[in-house]
Order: C-alpha cells, then structure tokens, then sequence
C-alpha cells in the first residue's frame, strides 16, 4: 500500500508539474511579476501599482503604521509559508530555510503560483501567518482597503471580494498538497466558495498561472493547457510556447 501510494503521488506531480513552473518561491516570484502585468491590482485593497510602487492616494489607502512598507508591492502567500511547513517535518529541523533546502514537496507548495498574490506590503506584514475569518471590526485600519487584522485574536477578515478566491486558494492547496484543515476552516472556505461565485478576475488569473504553471486549480475551472499560446520564463519574459 505505501509503495502504491508514493507511486501515486510521484505521477501526480509529474504529470501535472510543466517545464517551466517555478521551483522555487524566488523564482515564482520572477513569473508572477510577468502575469500581473496585465492586471497591475493588489489583491486585497484593489491598489494600482506600477513596477513595485502602489497608488496608495488612487485607492484611498491609509497607511496604519509602515508608511514605507505600504508603498509597495510584496507577494502573499495566500495560505501562509508558515502552515504549509508546520504540517512538514522539516521545519521541526530548522525552520523554513531547512523546508527550503530539503523539502521538494514544500518548495513546489511554497513557489505554486495559485498561491501566490500581489498585496500592499503592509496588509502582507500585519496579516503575518494569521487565518482568515469573520470579524466584528468595521473595516477602518487602512483608509478605504477593506482589510481587518485583528491582532490579539491573530485573525484577519478579508474584504468579501476576495474571499471566494481564498476559499478555493485554501482547497486547491489542502487537495493538492495534503495539508490538514481544521473543521472550523473547512466550513469557512467551503462557505465561502458557495457563497461567492468564480470571478471574471479568477478566470483570467487561472488560466494565466497554469498556461505558466502546467495545472489548473480545479475549484476555479479546468484549463485546456494546449490553449496556451506561450509560456512564461523564470526571467520573467515571455518566450514561445507549444501552444
């Protein structure tokens, strides 16, 4: 049984795993600069940026504390690097640099692009590790970004057009990865997927991060990968692919 699961889980990764999907967090962060390109918005306060600077006035956002952190772009790990190596043995042995170093399984979750978002550099430091969820807070710590952190309950409440896409973040990476969700987590997200429907937005970004990536998340829609008419390097420039 355990040799046909781990033949299992080696077909899994290497029928779906494409050429050029990153393989580290360094150089997914390479490749997510090139897709959201085309679509230069953070993912929870709705904030134009330009390279790595964000229109914190063109959003009405309000600094909390980092004025200088806020002003530009940082990638979110959706679910948190931090989840993903606590449920590894690897980071009781040293922590995500050793994840990093010795972890394959760990490195393709904390490089998947389907994890991976574009947010204010402040919204990404003061949400940290914390899970998501509802909160009685009034959204106010950032101007008009409707982002709550909660900091002794170590929760943060997204605004709610975002939360269909965490959901389906969340059980993309619990599937794919074999990561555990509490009960009170998989109701949220479960929830959450029901309650708010795919987006245009969703669409596009998946079909873009498995034209780039090599698989679909499955709670978005499946993509015709042959549909893809390029690919996209870890330099960040597009180059043919075999559409």
């Amino acid at each position: 049984m355990r040799r046909i699961s781990l033949f299992l889980f080696v077909l899994f990764f290497s029928t779906t795993t494409h050429a050029d999907a990153p393989r580290t967090f360094r150089e997914a962060k390479k490749v997510a600069w090139n897709i959201y390109a085309e679509r230069p918005v953070d993912f929870y306060c709705g904030c134009a940026f330009k390279g790595k600077n964000i229109d914190l006035a063109g959003c009405g956002y309000i600094p909390r504390k980092q004025p200088k952190r806020a002003a530009r772009v940082e990638w979110e790990h959706i679910v948190p690097a931090w989840v993903i190596g606590h449920q590894r043995q690897c980071w009781q042995q040293g922590g995500r640099k050793q994840c990093t170093a010795s972890d394959p399984v760990f490195s393709k979750a904390e490089a998947d692009l389907h994890n991976l978002v574009p947010v204010v550099g402040e919204v990404n430091g003061d949400r940290s590790n914390y899970g998501f969820g509802m909160l009685s807070e009034k959204p106010s710590q950032y101007g008009a970004c409707p982002f709550v952190v909660n900091f002794k309950q170590r929760t943060a409440m997204p605004p709610e057009y975002s939360r269909g896409a965490i959901a389906r973040t969340y059980l993309y990476m619990s599937e794919r990865y074999q990561l555990r969700l509490s009960k009170q987590d998989r109701r949220l997200y479960d929830i959450w997927n029901r309650q708010y429907p795919v987006s245009e937005w969703e669409q596009w970004r998946n079909r873009s991060v498995a034209c780039a990536q090599g698989n679909a998340n499955r709670y978005v829609g499946m993509v015709d990968l042959r549909r893809c008419s390029r690919s996209i390097s870890h330099t960040g420039t597009p180059k043919s692919g075999q559409g």
